[in-house]
Protein backbone atom coordinates (compact mmCIF):
# COMPACT_ATOMS: atom_id res chain seq x y z
CA UNK A 1 0.00 0.00 0.00
CA UNK A 2 1.11 3.28 -0.81
CA UNK A 3 1.23 6.24 1.06
CA UNK A 4 1.45 9.99 1.47
CA UNK A 5 4.42 11.84 -0.88
CA UNK A 6 5.86 15.69 -0.02
CA UNK A 7 8.07 17.24 -2.29
CA UNK A 8 11.09 19.80 -1.46
CA UNK A 9 11.60 22.09 -4.37
CA UNK A 10 15.35 23.23 -4.68
CA UNK A 11 16.67 25.87 -6.66
CA UNK A 12 19.74 24.73 -8.17
CA UNK A 13 21.48 21.08 -8.49
CA UNK A 14 22.91 19.56 -5.20
CA UNK A 15 26.69 19.63 -4.92
CA UNK A 16 28.48 16.86 -4.43
CA UNK A 17 28.72 17.78 -0.89
CA UNK A 18 25.51 18.28 -0.18
CA UNK A 19 24.85 14.66 -1.97
CA UNK A 20 26.97 13.45 0.45
CA UNK A 21 25.58 14.70 3.59
CA UNK A 22 22.50 13.84 2.09
CA UNK A 23 23.46 10.03 1.78
CA UNK A 24 25.03 10.51 5.02
CA UNK A 25 21.99 11.45 6.77
CA UNK A 26 19.88 8.33 5.17
CA UNK A 27 22.43 5.75 6.54
CA UNK A 28 22.24 7.39 9.57
CA UNK A 29 18.41 7.20 9.89
CA UNK A 30 17.94 3.42 8.32
CA UNK A 31 17.75 0.41 9.59
CA UNK A 32 17.66 -0.62 6.07
CA UNK A 33 19.24 1.02 3.62
CA UNK A 34 19.62 0.43 -0.58
CA UNK A 35 20.83 3.38 -2.52
CA UNK A 36 19.40 2.16 -5.90
CA UNK A 37 21.46 5.27 -7.74
CA UNK A 38 22.80 8.51 -6.47
CA UNK A 39 20.40 9.85 -4.47
CA UNK A 40 17.91 7.69 -4.53
CA UNK A 41 17.30 5.63 -1.26
CA UNK A 42 15.25 2.72 -0.53
CA UNK A 43 14.97 2.70 3.65
CA UNK A 44 13.49 1.96 7.12
CA UNK A 45 13.28 4.56 9.18
CA UNK A 46 12.55 3.91 12.76
CA UNK A 47 10.30 6.24 13.95
CA UNK A 48 11.74 7.01 17.32
CA UNK A 49 15.00 8.16 15.38
CA UNK A 50 12.63 11.38 13.99
CA UNK A 51 12.01 12.19 17.25
CA UNK A 52 8.17 10.08 17.66
CA UNK A 53 7.64 9.28 20.91
CA UNK A 54 6.43 5.48 21.55
CA UNK A 55 3.02 5.90 23.73
CA UNK A 56 1.71 2.66 22.76
CA UNK A 57 1.05 0.65 26.18
CA UNK A 58 2.89 -1.79 28.16
CA UNK A 59 0.23 -4.38 26.97
CA UNK A 60 1.02 -4.16 23.64
CA UNK A 61 -0.70 -7.13 22.19
CA UNK A 62 -3.25 -6.15 19.33
CA UNK A 63 -7.16 -7.90 18.51
CA UNK A 64 -6.41 -10.62 15.64
CA UNK A 65 -9.61 -10.49 13.78
CA UNK A 66 -9.92 -13.97 13.51
CA UNK A 67 -11.84 -17.62 15.97
CA UNK A 68 -8.63 -19.89 15.84
CA UNK A 69 -10.13 -22.22 17.55
CA UNK A 70 -13.75 -22.40 16.02
CA UNK A 71 -15.61 -25.06 18.23
CA UNK A 72 -13.05 -27.01 19.16
CA UNK A 73 -12.03 -27.21 22.68
CA UNK A 74 -8.60 -26.32 24.18
CA UNK A 75 -6.65 -26.09 26.98
CA UNK A 76 -7.10 -23.06 29.34
CA UNK A 77 -3.43 -22.04 28.09
CA UNK A 78 -4.54 -21.93 24.25
CA UNK A 79 -7.30 -20.29 25.15
CA UNK A 80 -6.00 -17.78 27.08
CA UNK A 81 -4.09 -16.81 23.44
CA UNK A 82 -7.29 -16.46 21.19
CA UNK A 83 -8.08 -12.66 20.31
CA UNK A 84 -4.40 -11.37 20.01
CA UNK A 85 -1.76 -10.82 18.02
CA UNK A 86 1.43 -11.70 19.17
CA UNK A 87 3.44 -9.29 16.74
CA UNK A 88 4.20 -6.12 17.58
CA UNK A 89 3.65 -3.25 15.35
CA UNK A 90 6.91 -2.62 13.37
CA UNK A 91 7.63 1.31 13.92
CA UNK A 92 10.48 1.08 11.00
CA UNK A 93 8.61 2.57 7.95
CA UNK A 94 9.50 2.05 4.61
CA UNK A 95 10.36 5.23 2.43
CA UNK A 96 11.30 5.54 -1.03
CA UNK A 97 13.60 9.14 -0.98
CA UNK A 98 14.91 10.41 -4.15
CA UNK A 99 16.41 13.30 -5.82
CA UNK A 100 15.45 14.23 -9.14
CA UNK A 101 15.58 16.16 -12.10
CA UNK A 102 18.08 16.95 -15.08
CA UNK A 103 21.42 15.08 -14.66
CA UNK A 104 20.22 12.68 -11.94
CA UNK A 105 17.58 10.55 -12.56
CA UNK A 106 13.67 10.49 -13.32
CA UNK A 107 14.07 12.87 -15.25
CA UNK A 108 10.21 12.52 -16.71
CA UNK A 109 8.90 12.45 -13.70
CA UNK A 110 10.50 15.88 -12.37
CA UNK A 111 8.99 17.51 -15.85
CA UNK A 112 5.63 16.39 -15.17
CA UNK A 113 5.60 16.91 -11.93
CA UNK A 114 6.50 20.24 -12.46
CA UNK A 115 4.39 21.39 -15.84
CA UNK A 116 2.90 24.54 -15.71
CA UNK A 117 2.81 25.85 -11.93
CA UNK A 118 3.51 29.61 -12.42
CA UNK A 119 1.52 30.09 -8.91
CA UNK A 120 4.21 28.06 -7.08
CA UNK A 121 6.94 29.67 -8.89
CA UNK A 122 5.65 32.73 -7.39
CA UNK A 123 5.63 31.40 -3.95
CA UNK A 124 9.05 29.98 -4.23
CA UNK A 125 10.57 32.97 -5.84
CA UNK A 126 12.52 30.44 -8.34
CA UNK A 127 11.51 28.02 -10.69
CA UNK A 128 12.53 24.23 -9.38
CA UNK A 129 15.48 23.30 -11.30
CA UNK A 130 15.45 19.53 -8.94
CA UNK A 131 13.72 18.23 -6.31
CA UNK A 132 13.36 15.56 -4.05
CA UNK A 133 10.59 12.91 -3.11
CA UNK A 134 9.89 11.42 0.16
CA UNK A 135 7.26 8.82 -0.34
CA UNK A 136 5.95 6.61 2.12
CA UNK A 137 5.36 2.98 1.65
CA UNK A 138 2.75 2.46 4.19
CA UNK A 139 -0.41 4.62 5.11
CA UNK A 140 -1.31 4.51 8.68
CA UNK A 141 -1.34 7.53 11.10
CA UNK A 142 2.29 6.97 12.01
CA UNK A 143 3.76 7.22 8.12
CA UNK A 144 2.02 10.48 7.35
CA UNK A 145 3.84 11.66 10.53
CA UNK A 146 7.15 10.33 9.82
CA UNK A 147 6.66 11.04 6.14
CA UNK A 148 6.61 15.29 7.82
CA UNK A 149 9.25 14.79 9.91
CA UNK A 150 11.84 12.62 7.45
CA UNK A 151 10.84 15.68 4.95
CA UNK A 152 12.17 18.24 7.67
CA UNK A 153 14.96 16.04 8.67
CA UNK A 154 16.21 16.24 4.86
CA UNK A 155 15.69 19.96 4.52
CA UNK A 156 17.78 20.78 7.62
CA UNK A 157 20.79 19.43 5.46
CA UNK A 158 19.62 20.19 1.96
CA UNK A 159 17.84 23.23 2.34
CA UNK A 160 14.75 23.77 -0.43
CA UNK A 161 11.24 24.16 0.14
CA UNK A 162 8.37 21.51 1.06
CA UNK A 163 5.83 21.42 -1.15
CA UNK A 164 2.53 19.66 0.45
CA UNK A 165 -1.14 18.85 -1.03
CA UNK A 166 -3.96 19.93 1.22
CA UNK A 167 -6.90 17.85 1.90
CA UNK A 168 -10.42 20.17 2.30
CA UNK A 169 -10.41 22.64 5.16
CA UNK A 170 -6.67 22.09 5.79
CA UNK A 171 -5.59 25.62 4.25
CA UNK A 172 -6.76 27.47 7.20
CA UNK A 173 -5.57 25.32 9.39
CA UNK A 174 -1.86 26.06 7.77
CA UNK A 175 -1.99 28.83 6.88
CA UNK A 176 -1.43 30.65 10.11
CA UNK A 177 1.69 28.18 11.54
CA UNK A 178 5.57 29.20 11.62
CA UNK A 179 7.66 28.98 8.28
CA UNK A 180 4.83 28.87 5.92
CA UNK A 181 5.45 30.63 2.48
CA UNK A 182 2.29 30.89 0.99
CA UNK A 183 -0.75 28.19 -0.08
CA UNK A 184 -1.91 27.74 -3.73
CA UNK A 185 -3.79 26.01 -6.28
CA UNK A 186 -7.10 27.56 -4.75
CA UNK A 187 -5.70 26.33 -1.39
CA UNK A 188 -5.12 22.47 -1.99
CA UNK A 189 -1.33 23.51 -1.88
CA UNK A 190 1.06 24.70 0.78
CA UNK A 191 4.79 25.81 0.69
CA UNK A 192 6.72 26.06 3.65
CA UNK A 193 9.62 25.31 5.55
CA UNK A 194 11.16 22.80 8.12
CA UNK A 195 9.45 24.42 11.12
CA UNK A 196 6.49 24.43 9.17
CA UNK A 197 5.91 20.59 8.66
CA UNK A 198 7.32 20.07 12.33
CA UNK A 199 4.61 22.69 13.45
CA UNK A 200 1.88 20.81 11.33
CA UNK A 201 2.63 17.70 12.75
CA UNK A 202 1.84 19.10 16.07
CA UNK A 203 -1.09 20.16 15.37
CA UNK A 204 -4.63 18.16 15.73
CA UNK A 205 -5.95 15.86 13.53
CA UNK A 206 -2.94 15.86 11.11
CA UNK A 207 -2.37 14.36 7.57
CA UNK A 208 -1.29 14.26 4.84
CA UNK A 209 -3.04 13.40 1.11
CA UNK A 210 -2.27 10.08 0.15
Amino acid sequence: MSGPTLVIELAKPLSPAALREFRALMVGLSSHFDEKRPGFFDVNVPAERLGVEDRREKDWRKPFPLPLLGNTIADAELTALVGFNPQREDWRRPFLVYLMGPGVGDESTFEAEHADEPEVEAILGFRPTHAVNVSACCNREIDHVTTALLTAAVMDVIGGVAKAELLDGQASVVAGLPGVSGIADDDWMALGTAEFLRAWVGRPAFRLVK
